[in-house]
Parts: C-alpha cells; sequence; structure tokens
C-alpha cells in the first residue's frame, strides 16, 4: 500500500510482474490505469516465452481498444458446473454496478434481484447446452416482458424456486413489489448494454483457466478511470470466474496482480488469501490507504483482508493505517541516556524502554521507493528479522531503457465499420428469435401449456 507517488508500481509491482514471468508462472494483470502494466507484462513476456519449458500465450483485455483486445466469454458454459457458479456470477455483477449493495447484502430487494439475474443466467447455461450462455445475451433476456420471461423461466426446474416469488407476485397483480424487485436488476443492467462491452463479451478467444498446465496463460485485463463503475463491475466478474478455476489443486504456480485493488468488487477475497497460498497462488493487492478499502469494502471485510495477509510493504501513509501498521511492527528495546547538571556535578541516567520499532509519523513521512514492512515466512525457511524500513534501489538507467524497448500492444483485428453495431444488433435479434420458438413450442407442447403466463392487462 501507498499514497500516491509512493512507488508502488515503480518500485515494487513492476518487480513482482518481471519476475514471476521469468520464473514461469502464468500470470493475471488487473490493470486499472491500462496499459502501464501490461506493456510491463506483455516486454518481459516476449523476452523470457523462449526460454521456458512450459511457455506461456499472452492475452489482453480492454474496452477501449477494441482493435487491440482480444474476447472472452465469463460466463463460458463449460466452466459452470452448477447453479452455484451462477448465484456467484449474478452476485458479483449486481454488486459490482451498485457498490452500495455491498453493505446492505441481506437485504430484501437486494436479494431477490441476485436471484432473478442467478435465474436468467442458469436458463441460458441450460438452454442448448449453453449456446446463448452469454453476459450480453442475459442482459437482453432480462429486458423481455413479464408474460415471456417468467414463461421460459417456469421450465427449468432447476430455478423454479427462485422464480416462483416473482411469477405469483405478478399473477397476484401486487406489481410495486415485483418492479421493485426485478427494476433493481434491469437498471443496473441497462448500463452495461454497448456495442463494445458487447462485442468482448461475447467472444472466446481464450478461457479464464490461466494456470492449466496443458495451456498456461499472461492475462492482462484493463480498466478506464474515467469509466470505472462501468468496467470494473464486468471486470469483478471476470475475476471472480478466473479466481474460481484458479484455486484448484495440481496446477501451474500463477500469479494475481491487482493494481487499485479497491476498484473491483471480488466476492471473498479473503478465502482467496486463506487458501490459495497452498494451492501454489501468489496474490498481490495494491491500495493507497485502509479507508479506501473500507469505503468500497465495508468496515468487516477490509478489516479482515488487512489481518489476513501474510506480507505487507507500505510506503508513505497517514492517519489511521499508520497507526495501526505501527502497531502491527510493534516495539523494540531502545535505551536512553539522560545528563543532569548541578553543582555538585554531572549525574548520567541510563534506561531502557518499549518504544514503537517504526512510529506513525516516521511512516507518514516516508520518501518515494522507501517502504516498511513485515515479511511472512513458512517452516522449512524460517525469517529472524520480519519487519524491515528500508529504501527500494531501482536501477533507474536501465529501467529507462528497458522502458525505451517497450513494444506497443499488437493488433488483434481491425474492426470494420458496422461490425460492432452489426454484432450487438446480433445478439438482440439471437434472444428474440429464442423466445419465439421456445414460446411456440410450449404453446404446442399440452404437457407444457400449463406453464404460459397470459396475464390480462389492464
Amino acid at each position: 500500500m501507498g499514497n500516491p507517488g509512493s512507488g508502488k508500481s515503480y518500485f515494487i509491482i513492476r518487480h513482482i510482474i518481471s519476475q514471476h514471468i521469468k520464473k514461469g508462472f502464468s500470470m493475471f494483470v488487473y490493470d486499472f490505469k491500462y496499459d502501464d502494466l501490461t506493456k510491463i507484462a506483455y516486454h518481459h513476456w516476449k523476452n523470457n516465452s523462449s526460454k521456458l519449458t512450459n511457455p506461456t500465450a499472452f492475452y489482453s483485455l480492454n474496452f477501449d481498444d477494441l482493435n487491440r483486445t482480444h474476447r472472452c466469454n465469463p460466463l463460458d458454459p463449460g466452466a459452470m458446473t452448477d447453479i452455484s457458479d451462477a448465484a456467484e456470477s449474478a452476485r458479483t455483477i449486481l454488486l459490482g454496478l451498485n457498490r452500495e449493495w455491498i453493505r446492505r447484502q441481506g437485504d430484501f430487494f437486494v436479494e431477490s434481484a441476485i436471484n432473478l439475474l442467478t435465474a436468467v443466467i442458469w436458463y441460458l447455461r441450460c438452454y442448448n447446452k449453453g449456446e446463448y450462455c452469454t453476459l450480453p445475451h442475459v442482459i437482453e433476456l432480462m429486458q423481455q416482458d413479464y408474460d415471456r420471461l417468467f414463461t421460459l423461466l417456469r421450465t427449468e426446474k432447476e430455478i423454479e424456486v427462485l422464480i416462483n416469488p416473482f411469477v405469483n407476485a405478478y399473477l397476484h397483480n401486487t406489481m410495486e413489489q415485483l418492479e421493485g424487485q426485478v427494476a433493481s436488476a434491469k437498471i443496473a443492467l441497462a448500463r452495461l448494454s454497448s456495442p463494445q462491452i458487447y462485442f468482448v463479451l461475447s467472444g472466446n478467444d481464450f478461457t479464464l483457466d490461466i494456470n492449466n498446465p496443458e495451456s498456461p496463460k499472461i492475462v492482462c485485463m484493463g480498466n478506464n478511470p474515467q469509466k470505472i463503475h462501468i468496467y470494473g463491475a464486468v471486470l469483478s466478474l471476470y475475476v471472480n470466474r478466473l479466481i474460481k478455476q484458479v484455486n484448484k489443486k495440481g496446477m501451474q504456480k500463477s500469479s494475481l496482480i491487482f493494481d487499485e485493488f479497491p476498484t473491483i468488487y471480488i466476492n471473498n477475497m479473503d478465502s482467496l488469501i486463506a487458501t490459495a497460498r497452498s494451492n501454489r497462488v501468489s496474490t498481490c493487492l495494491g491500495i493507497q490507504d485502509i479507508s479506501q478499502l473500507r469505503k468500497d469494502y465495508g468496515r468487516d471485510q477490509a478489516e479482515v483482508i488487512m489481518n489476513i495477509v501474510g506480507n505487507i510493504i507500505s510506503g508513505q501513509v497517514s492517519g489511521e493505517t499508520s497507526k495501526q501498521l505501527s502497531d502491527r511492527f510493534g516495539k523494540i528495546m531502545q535505551e536512553r541516556e539522560s545528563i543532569s547538571l548541578s553543582t555538585q556535578g554531572t549525574t548520567i541516567n541510563q534506561s531502557h524502554h518499549l518504544d514503537l520499532a517504526i512510529p506513525p509519523a516516521t511512516i507518514a513521512s516516508l520518501s518515494s521507493g522507501e517502504f516498511v514492512g513485515i515479511m511472512a515466512d513458512d517452516p522449512t525457511n524460517p525469517i529472524s528479522l520480519k519487519a524491515f524500513h528500508a529504501r527500494v534501489i531501482n536501477n533507474h538507467q536501465a529501467l529507462k531503457k528497458e522502458e525505451k524497448d517497450v513494444k506497443e500492444i499488437p493488433s488483434t483485428r481491425v474492426l470494420k465499420e458496422g461490425q460492432l453495431l452489426a454484432n450487438f444488433l446480433h445478439i438482440k435479434n439471437q434472444i428474440l428469435k429464442m423466445t419465439e420458438q421456445e414460446l411456440s413450442r410450449i404453446h404446442k407442447n399440452p404437457t407444457l401449456q400449463h406453464l404460459l403466463i397470459k396475464k390480462n392487462k389492464v
């Protein structure tokens, strides 16, 4: 952690990226200010991939430069094994779009919206072996009118329990409650309806199992500080699905790096930190201040994340964060000497006191590149001196030369005029066509006709 300008990326994160790539790690990089870290990762991957026995493939994903992005479906049906995956994805999307909901989990309208989105995701996962199981198709299906939407969802037995409250509210004409339940999800998802987002989310250039020994990958995903509330929610979904696939035994060693971590929402991040190390997953979180983490994740989850990590490296921070760090570093015995002068002579007193090893004022006045921290060890490699206060020595000339050698991320395609809009409209038409076909099938099948909802409009 460290305030802006303390040197987190320049002195720490860039070296974690370069050294892990050199050691053959598969990697995920969340690049908040795309493409700063992505260029570094690409440069070192280019220089080291030929030297590795099991080389990795490189992919980058962003929503602004579509000629230089790969495409990936975070709701890949092959990776969604049961309805709990759909529920987790639904929670991630909606909490990412409505960050204030993080502190309102358990609230009736919040959980209702999550249940409805879960039902829609799982319905598309089951329909025709997941042919339309993508987030753009989910968004479009959510926009169908109640008669059509509820009729389709009722045909899938696994989600019947999730949609029954909505169907009953609709049939009993409690429209005010129903609109409150459904609109929470619809309004949030409508913000993701754009040709750019639909294009990236509906492709399959790579899968999210980055540490699969048979196809290890380096994946960099870029955000945009100006569009953080929209892109952040989609990237949160990517990361949650990726973590689910990465945190398994018997996989290749991997590294997860999050620059400006509070700008995306990751459900159960504390569980990842607690369990992933034994599965050879290194997790690096970059934050500016603990108050930033509390604002976006809530006090309880922020405290758990801060207390569960083994290694802390901190540049200049102030206020409560510096006090908390100072307490974590503990106290040391320090010698004090006092001299008193009197007519009878000079008296020298020596005493020992327990004082803070690194006072909060010291942490608040660290220079750029100067860090304090505490490190974790393991049973076979104990560290006798865990806490430190030191300066990272960068070879500035070598880094400048490296920055000159860094190449642009290569182009993946050349988009033709109208291609984005054509893809956008194609997805809308697919859902309309699917809806018509399914309703026709239900209407013609006597065993399914009881599922049809045809409510008289007033």
